[in-house]
């Protein structure tokens, strides 16, 4: 946490700093991700060790799920692999369907490495290691809390890759149309979104501050872009590999000429797991363009004057353009200053005393970005960069940003910023060109109903937040795993915390600072709706209080079987407790 903090200053937080400062920001974020990626595996582990294996399955998976509701559904994670064909068993002992996604022969390098702390101990040692990625049917994983399940080499529960025509699951189908984008048929809404995850490159003439467009831009679209495809999967998983080959200006002067001649390869790799209601989608870039920008697009097909966001502790409702502060001042432009002018900036341009900057609608997200029309609607979930902006003339696509690239901390005369510079004007950024590959993360879901019955910020809750899957056996003690000594296997193979009605988005679970006890954090995550919530402890609790910030008692709650009633909370509002 201090090292997140040392990065909070202003600009830090937004990179809008030089590049000898940013590699400093960079270390720290590093330091704090190895810390805390250390942290949960040592943790994982400590717990993995101790929880009494009733089998004779000697290599074990141990699924944690880190929310206050039983999760069921199917999770990709890396792991190493024992064998070619071999069984996964739950803590009942059935088979748990599995497909091995990709894998690699590492036999020579683990077991070549394997430490032994106790050599009186007969361990396994298997005759092939592979370091694989894997999918597995999970079901009913317990709320905030765990169980076990075991690598069962006598038998089998494998579903294998095969190419396939198309991806489905039980609320899409998906195809590639011929244009190289995506058609998804919704089954619950019975609806054909076409022409989903356009990619669209255009120029960036602004700076570490601002995104601003070129007076004379030039858009690339992967729908006009060379492409190749393939299709595979099992019942469990499958995707879908979409590589272009986008030519696109080399700088802003080549943009401004209309030309182009470099390549930007893209891939784009479309997921669909059984059971998911969020496609996931994977963005590979491999960067050769100069100051510029790459955005993802998808299109509701709906006539909408709003969107809604997420931030910290709730939603927020915006419009989609900021029509009053825009309004058209054409009186005094001439008509070659409408033509140079990007559109949208006629409505502000003779009269900039007025502003700074202008009122666009490029706007930040925490988490999920949506549309909708009160009947049906679709949601965007990013997992790299925040940022989005509702465009269309009926205000049906959303954009997101993957990323962009500028050449100086700061610039002056920007179409978005005239006049000054925000930064240093002479500090020239040459790595925030981003010239290197790079990966984007994000998801997409439709839904059938209000933006509050879609529960839009609980599902990107659960999106956000995996279930984790620990493996552990004493062949990987070396290189992989750091040796220790074996633990006292005493904990049960399954067991859960508490469990919510998962109304409120569940913030914070942590230890309380000065008392013993544990503080829970909860949010209103609808659109103007009062809600509360239910928690129920498995095990005993004697007193329950709400708290401030500071974590000090300011009301006592009623404890009843274990179980407390949270009262309902307002739009935008945050409650914490203590459980002792």
């Amino acid at each position: 946490w201090k090292l997140l903090f040392e990065n909070a200053a202003h600009d830090s937080i937004g990179s809008c700093i030089s590049d000898t400062a940013n590699e400093d920001v960079y270390m720290r974020y590093k330091q704090a991700r190895d810390i805390a990626v250390n942290l949960v595996e040592l943790h994982s582990r400590m717990i993995a060790t101790k929880i009494k294996n009733q089998t004779n399955n000697e290599i074990t998976l141990t699924l944690f799920n880190t929310l206050p509701k039983k999760r069921s559904g199917t999770i990709v994670f890396e792991t190493y692999l024992p064998a070619d064909i071999f069984s996964i068993k739950d803590d009942h002992g059935n088979s748990v369907k599995y497909t091995i996604i990709e894998k690699t022969d590492l036999t020579d390098y683990v077991l070549s490495q394997t430490i032994r702390l106790n050599p009186s101990k007969n361990i396994y040692l298997p005759s092939v290691v592979y370091q694989a990625k894997i999918a597995i049917e999970a079901k009913n994983v317990p709320a905030l809390g765990y169980v076990q399940y075991t690598i069962d080499l006598d038998d089998k529960s494998n579903d294998d890759i095969q190419e396939i025509n198309c991806l489905e699951n039980e609320y899409y189908q998906i195809i590639v149309n011929e244009q190289g984008s995506l058609d998804i048929y919704d089954k619950l809404a019975d609806y054909h979104y076409q022409n989903q995850a356009v990619l669209v490159e255009n120029g960036d003439d602004g700076d570490s501050f601002n995104y601003s467009p070129p007076r004379q831009d030039l858009e690339i679209f992967s729908t006009n872009s060379k492409f190749d495809y393939r299709i595979d999967g099992s019942s469990l998983y499958q995707k879908i590999t979409i590589n272009y080959e986008m030519i696109i200006p080399a700088n802003l002067q080549e943009r401004a000429k209309q030309q182009t001649s470099i390549k930007l390869p893209v891939i784009l790799e479309v997921v669909l797991r059984k059971g998911s209601k969020v496609i996931d989608l994977n963005v590979h870039v491999d960067n050769h363009g100069l100051s510029h920008r790459l955005c993802i697009l998808f299109d509701s097909a709906l006539t909408t004057r709003f969107n809604y966001a997420d931030q910290q502790f709730g939603l927020i409702k915006r419009p989609n353009s900021y029509d009053k502060e825009m309004k058209l001042y054409l009186e005094g432009l001439s008509n070659q200053e409408k033509i140079e002018k990007p559109k949208e900036l006629v409505n502000w341009a003779n009269d900039q005393s007025t502003w700074q900057e202008p009122p666009i609608s490029i706007e930040p997200t925490q988490s999920y970005v949506a549309l909708t029309d009160e009947s049906r609607g679709i949601a965007v979930i990013p997992q790299g960069v925040r940022e989005y902006e509702v465009i269309g003339e009926q205000g049906n696509q959303i954009r997101l940003t993957l990323f962009r690239t500028y050449g100086f901390m700061g610039k002056e005369n920007l179409v978005y910023r005239p006049g000054r510079a925000s930064g240093e004007r002479i500090i020239a950024t040459p790595a925030a060109q981003l010239l290197k590959e790079m990966d984007f993360k994000l998801g997409f879901t439709t839904f059938n109903c209000d933006i509050n019955d879609a529960d839009i910020d609980i599902l990107a809750k659960e999106y956000n937040t995996p279930i984790e899957v620990y493996e552990y056996a004493d062949f990987l003690n070396g290189r992989l795993i750091f040796a220790q000594e074996d633990e006292e296997q005493i904990l049960p193979v399954s067991n859960s915390l508490f469990e919510s009605k998962n109304n409120l988005v569940i913030s914070a679970i942590k230890k309380s600072e000065d008392d013993d006890g544990y503080i829970i954090r909860l949010f209103n995550g609808k659109d103007h709706q009062n809600i509360g919530d239910k928690l129920t402890f498995n095990f005993d609790i004697t007193e329950a209080y709400y708290t401030n910030l500071k974590e000090e008692k300011l009301e006592r709650i009623d404890v009843v079987d274990n179980s407390i009633i949270i009262k309902a909370i307002s739009h935008c509002k945050f409650i914490t407790i203590l459980i002792k």
